[in-house]
């Protein structure tokens, strides 16, 4: 039976995460300061009545329609299919729960998503760990929308401790920089110069980067075929944000910067461990920006495209040329000139046309590395091929670079 009525079409990106060659799931890890102790029926409750009706999508699988285009296709959802309650020795020490739950998330993370049933899954860990009383996992597939959006999508679910009845609320970015009277002529003139430049630059890197130019091999990347296929392994990192908020304020950048500069600084680290030769090898991240409101996506029948509105852009990480007489925050530094000249170009929208035009996605790697900050601290998760990167020393390398920076920034004059 061809199946015509009812479906809606898939976004591009949608169809690039969920296709014979690639799967990509996001793994979400929420931690809980008391024990779980709700059961199968009343977690089923809860999906359905509060879930379930956040997007279409939780309830639709993808199909093709009689041109071959992938769409999404609303079908009856077996709760009981979705929700885990995995099984772990009973009477360890959260310190050995830490590592069994390392395991699960990497074995799940391995998992494919079956085609015929909602592309989402969640497991309740009712075992104690280092961090938390309990553990809550949402797996979701990359195609139903990008972290952004999914992340705002599961925070909505909650209710606030002090007053269920008023909506979650987070601080908005305010920016701190002065508000500039009129510009002359020739500064706009200058302005626009540069936003040409930086534009048709960084689009025409970024194209090189996906097409033609391959970055060398290193300790982080094996170059290898079918690295989408390998076992991983989950690496946890926590920093202070306050001490990422004081270098901030010590080298006048922004708190990304810092925690760019981290990243670059600790990567660079691990591969001279690895292979000295390798600090000088060009290596560069490919870094996901998305360009959309959670709080506009989730109001009653927005017409805000669901998730997936994001592109990446090729970042080239510095060269560790002396880690011995080099200072640190030289990596800070080339973060934040790299990252303004980003802001000041329209590489970011030329990427992501170009990606919805080719619909093709390539070089799936060996490190992935996403964050997120709450409750004072900067929660750092690194996905790494198993066997090919040392999570410990990885984690070991990334507190050295943190340490380094951190130092630095406390020996810097502030002018």
């Amino acid at each position: 039976m061809e199946l015509t009525e009812g479906l809606e079409p898939a976004s591009p990106n949608a169809q690039y995460f969920n296709s014979s060659v690639l799967s990509v799931s996001i793994i979400g890890v929420m931690q809980s300061e008391v024990p779980i102790e709700i059961n199968e029926a009343r977690a089923i409750s809860l999906l359905n009545d509060v879930f379930l009706p956040i997007n279409t999508r939780f309830s639709s699988i993808m199909v093709k329609d009689r041109k071959g285009e992938k769409q999404w296709k609303r079908v009856e959802v077996k709760l009981e299919e979705h929700v885990n309650f995995p099984i772990f020795p009973t009477g360890l020490l959260p310190p050995s729960y830490d590592e069994y739950l390392e395991d699960y998330i990497s074995n799940i993370a391995m998992e494919h998503f079956p085609q015929n049933k909602p592309l989402w899954e969640i497991h309740m860990v009712k075992y104690p760990t280092s961090n938390a009383a309990g553990t809550i996992i949402f797996k979701l597939h990359h195609a139903l929308g990008d972290g952004y959006s999914l992340m705002g999508a599961l925070l909505s679910c909650l209710q606030r401790a002090d007053n269920p009845s008023l909506p979650l609320t987070f601080p908005s970015h305010q920016s701190s920089e002065p508000e500039s009277g009129r510009k002359s002529v020739c500064g706009r003139v200058s302005r626009l110069c540069s936003f040409i430049f930086n534009s048709v630059s960084d689009f025409g890197w970024s194209m090189l980067k996906s097409t033609l130019v391959e970055d060398d091999r290193t300790p982080i990347r094996s170059g290898a075929e079918g690295v989408e296929y390998q076992p991983i392994m989950v690496s946890n990192m926590i920093f202070s944000m306050d001490c990422i908020k004081h270098i901030k304020d010590k080298l006048g950048v922004t708190v990304n910067d810092v925690i760019t500069g981290i990243i670059f600084l600790g990567s660079r680290l691990y591969m001279q461990e690895i292979s000295n030769k390798s600090t000088k090898s060009h290596s560069t991240a490919l870094v996901m920006s998305g360009y959309k409101s959670i709080e506009e996506m989730l109001k009653p029948n927005s017409k805000v495209p669901w998730g997936n509105q994001f592109t990446f852009l090729h970042v080239p990480v510095p060269e560790l040329k002396d880690h011995k007489s080099q200072n640190p925050l030289d990596f800070v530094l080339a973060a934040s000139k790299i990252i303004k000249k980003k802001k000041s170009s329209l590489g970011v929208y030329l990427t992501g046309r170009f990606l919805e035009i080719v619909k093709k996605l390539r070089g799936p790697e060996n490190l992935i590395i996403t964050m997120v900050s709450y409750m004072g601290n900067l929660r750092i998760s690194a996905v790494m091929e198993k066997g090919f990167l040392d999570p410990q020393r990885f984690k070991s390398c990334m507190e050295n670079a943190f340490e380094k920076i951190l130092k630095a920034a406390d020996d810097e004059i502030t002018i």
